[in-house]
């Protein structure tokens, strides 16, 4: 059996950084990763980034050695991702953040809100209802990050916490504020909106549990398997026959039931922001679809029926 010769450049300086003798023509490149970090511990296989082109994509970690388009040398050229950190990691952080934030303010705990409203508690019942409801997603959002995801990609650069963090929790902390605020003043419609409004963050929230759901059972513990997601038995994943991920459709549903519960401004400022933010990644989610799956349902649309 042949062996291969693998040596790996810095793709921006060229440099030679390491050789790697008699290397097995069934090596996948996470194991070239391991072998590349025994020469040089500082960069952990999360880190590397390696490619047949100094400017070309990132090969996957799958990827076997004796099917890519290279002779029995082959020039690999590595790219540092920077410092990275799970994925688990960061969701956890993002998401306790604003359940704890959101709770200073509702509790109004001294120096936010004068000291003569310190430990007061709001006359208005859907500013108790608004606690609950704001609780239980993160809660639940916490839930499935522990028991339900699976992760495709086990780690994300380090820099990214800090951004998601100061998303998550400056919003956390707007909105909290001017709910939890003892000028508040209740919506408009009285106890019909608020009633409507519950409703849909309600439907909403099982809707987004079920999504997850479907798609953890699509993917077996431990593969990185893409399968095309079909409607399952449950009434909430029908929406997979008019979108490709119904799960952020049923996020943006939830805000802007929470926006009309409580009728507050950062509220629906968080909304359209998060509705532009989940655009975008179900734009790209779908185009991926597309791309490897040539029987892919037609009719659906990345994240509104018909529209978007």
């Amino acid at each position: 059996m042949k062996h291969y010769e693998v040596e790996i450049l810095d793709a921006k300086t060229r440099e030679k950084l390491c050789f790697l003798d008699k290397v097995e023509p069934h090596a996948t490149i996470a194991e070239i990763k391991n072998l590349f970090t025994k020469t040089h511990p500082q960069w952990y296989p999360a880190r590397q980034s390696l490619r047949l082109d100094p400017k070309g994509k990132s090969l996957k970690d799958e990827d076997i050695l004796q099917k890519l388009p290279v002779g029995t040398t082959a020039t690999l050229y590595f790219r540092d991702l920077g410092a990275q950190i799970s994925w688990v990691t960061v969701f956890l952080t993002e998401y306790a953040g604003p359940l704890f934030i959101y709770l200073l303010f509702y509790f109004r705990v001294p120096f936010i809100y004068g000291h003569k409203y310190d430990f007061t508690s709001s006359r208005h019942s859907v500013v108790h209802l608004a606690c609950i409801c704001h609780s239980f997603h993160y809660v639940k959002r916490l839930l499935e990050t522990l028991f339900v995801h699976r992760f495709s990609h086990g780690t994300m650069p380090l820099r990214n916490i800090f951004k998601n963090c100061t998303y998550y929790w400056g919003f956390a902390a707007w909105m909290a504020y001017y709910i939890n605020h003892p000028l508040y003043t209740p919506p408009t419609y009285g106890a019909q909106q608020v009633k409507l409004a519950l409703a849909i963050f309600v439907i909403c929230q099982l809707g987004n549990f079920s999504i997850h759901m479907a798609l953890r059972d699509l993917r077996p513990a431990g593969s990185k398997t893409r399968k095309i997601p079909y409607p399952t038995k449950n009434p909430f994943t029908w929406l997979f026959l008019l979108v490709s991920c119904p799960n952020y459709t049923y996020e943006v549903g939830s805000w802007i039931g929470f926006a009309i519960m409580t009728q507050c401004l950062p509220v629906a400022l968080f909304s359209l922001v998060g509705f532009t933010q989940m655009t975008i990644w179900a734009k790209g989610k779908h185009r991926s679809y597309l791309k490897e799956f040539r029987d892919y349902p037609p009719l659906r649309m990345p994240i509104i029926p018909f529209l978007l």
